[in-house]
C-alpha cells in the first residue's frame, strides 16, 4: 500500500492550527510564537514531513524559492557566482533552483517557463549570447515576480543589475600592454549582442586612442564565443603580413585556447606575443604560461545579485528599485604578458 505523504493540512488538523500558521513555521517566518513553532516542528519531525514548496506557495503566495539561470557551466565563472548567490539565499531562508541555457535562446526561454511552473519568488539571470528578444523575461515583471540581471544584462528592462566596469577593465589591460612596448594589439571580441562585449571593445579602442595608436580594424575579430573557433581566428591573425605582438581576449576561455594554439605553432609567450584574458577563471593560473587577466569579483557579483533580489521580493511592486551595481575589476599580471 502506498504510504500517505504528510501535508501541511495534516499537521494543521492535528494541532488545531490554521494552514497559514503551519506554513509560516515551516518556511521560517519569525512572526509565530515559540510554543507554536516548537509544536509544529516536533510533529513535522515525528510524522516525517517533507516540504512541498508548491503547496506552501498556494497558501502563503510564496515558495521561498529563488531561480537562477546562467548561460553556461563550461568555465568556473558562472558556477562560482551560483555558489555565492546560493549562500546568501540559504542564509535568508530561501531555496534555490538553477539551470543553464547552453548559450541558446530557445533553452533560456524553456528555463524561464520551468521557473514559472515552480512558482519561484524571484529570478537571477545572465542571458545567452543569442538573446535579443526579452518577452519571456518581461513575463516575470507582469506577474509581479522580481528579476535581477547579472554580468550579461538587458537594458530594455528597468530592473536591478549587477555588472563590472568592463570598459575600465579592458582599458587597463590594453594600456598595460602598450606601456609594456606592444605595438600591434589584436582583440578577440565577443558578439555585439552582448553589452559586455561592446564595453570591452570600447575599452580596448579607448586605450589605443589615449596612447595615440591607430585602431586597425584588421586586428579586431568578433565571434560568438564558441571556443572551437578560436583556432581559425588565431591562424588568421598570425598569417597577416604584419601580425600582432599581443592579443587581448574577451574572456579567459578564449585567451587560454589562444595560448594553446600559439604554443603549438612554436611561438614564445610572451616574448613573441603577449596575451591577456578577462575574468580570472580558475584555469588561468594553472595553464603554462599563467594567464594575465582582468579579475572580476565573482563571489561579490553572486552575493550582491542575490541580496538585491531578496530586497525586491520583500518590497511591494510599487517600491521596486531598478538599481545598477557596478563593481570594480583588477588587472592580475602573470607570465603571459
Amino acid at each position: 500500500m502506498k504510504k500517505h505523504q504528510v501535508t501541511i493540512i495534516d499537521i494543521a488538523k492535528e494541532l488545531n492550527l490554521s494552514k497559514s500558521t503551519v506554513s509560516r513555521v515551516l518556511t521560517g517566518h519569525a512572526n509565530v510564537s515559540i510554543k507554536t513553532r516548537e509544536a509544529v516542528l516536533e510533529l513535522a519531525e515525528k510524522l516525517d514531513y517533507q516540504k512541498n514548496m508548491l503547496a506552501i506557495g498556494l497558501i502563503s503566495k510564496k515558495t521561498n524559492t529563488i531561480g537562477i539561470i546562467v548561460p553556461e557551466f563550461s568555465s568556473s565563472y558562472f558556477p562560482q557566482i551560483v555558489i555565492a548567490a546560493q549562500e546568501v539565499a540559504t542564509q535568508a531562508g530561501y531555496n534555490t533552483v538553477f539551470s543553464q541555457s547552453n548559450e541558446t535562446y530557445e533553452t533560456e526561454v524553456a528555463n524561464t517557463k520551468v521557473m514559472l511552473a515552480n512558482q519561484v519568488d524571484g529570478i537571477l539571470i545572465s542571458i545567452t549570447r543569442e538573446t535579443r528578444n526579452y518577452d519571456h523575461l518581461k513575463v516575470f515583471e507582469r506577474k509581479g515576480i522580481p528579476i535581477v540581471f547579472f554580468n550579461r544584462v538587458c537594458d530594455e528592462m528597468k530592473v536591478p543589475k549587477v555588472i563590472v566596469d568592463d570598459f575600465e577593465g579592458a582599458f587597463n589591460a590594453v594600456d598595460y600592454l602598450i606601456k609594456s612596448g606592444r605595438k600591434r594589439i589584436a582583440h578577440l571580441a565577443g558578439p555585439a549582442s552582448l553589452k559586455i562585449s561592446a564595453n570591452r571593445l570600447e575599452g580596448y579602442k579607448s586605450a589605443l586612442r589615449k596612447n595615440n595608436m591607430v585602431i586597425d580594424e584588421e586586428l579586431i575579430i568578433s565571434y560568438n564565443l564558441e571556443v572551437s573557433k578560436v583556432k581559425i581566428y588565431i591562424n588568421h591573425l598570425l598569417s597577416l603580413e604584419n601580425p600582432p605582438d599581443a592579443i587581448f581576449a574577451v574572456n579567459d576561455p578564449t585567451a587560454i585556447e589562444a595560448i594553446q594554439i600559439i604554443k603549438k605553432k612554436g611561438l614564445r609567450i610572451p616574448e613573441d606575443i603577449a596575451i591577456i584574458g578577462f575574468s580570472n577563471d580558475y584555469a588561468s593560473d594553472l595553464i603554462a604560461p599563467s594567464l594575465t587577466t582582468v579579475a572580476q569579483p565573482i563571489s561579490e557579483i553572486g552575493s550582491t545579485a542575490a541580496q538585491l533580489l531578496i530586497e525586491q521580493i520583500n518590497r511591494d511592486v510599487s517600491d521596486w528599485k531598478a538599481v545598477t551595481k557596478v563593481l570594480k575589476t583588477e588587472l592580475i599580471i602573470r607570465n603571459s604578458s
